[in-house]
């Protein structure tokens, strides 16, 4: 079985799972709502993407099913 013969530093510990660090997702504002959503997908409270109603209807929303 393969054993280290030294013991590695904890800056070459740190330096190796310096990429492992987790980001926030990007989020983006809505013109016309002012609600927040991701970028490029649609706004799953008001149905809009784009500015453009894409979801639901006028007379269905989503607070009735």
């Amino acid at each position: 079985m393969a054993v280290p013969k030294k013991r590695h530093t904890t800056g070459r510990r740190n330096m190796r799972r310096s990429h492992l660090a987790l980001s926030a997702p990007a989020m983006a504002i809505d013109r016309l709502t002012k609600s927040v959503h991701r970028p490029h997908h649609v706004d799953l409270r008001t149905g809009f993407y784009n500015g453009k109603q894409v979801l639901f209807n006028e007379e269905e929303t989503p607070e009735d099913s």
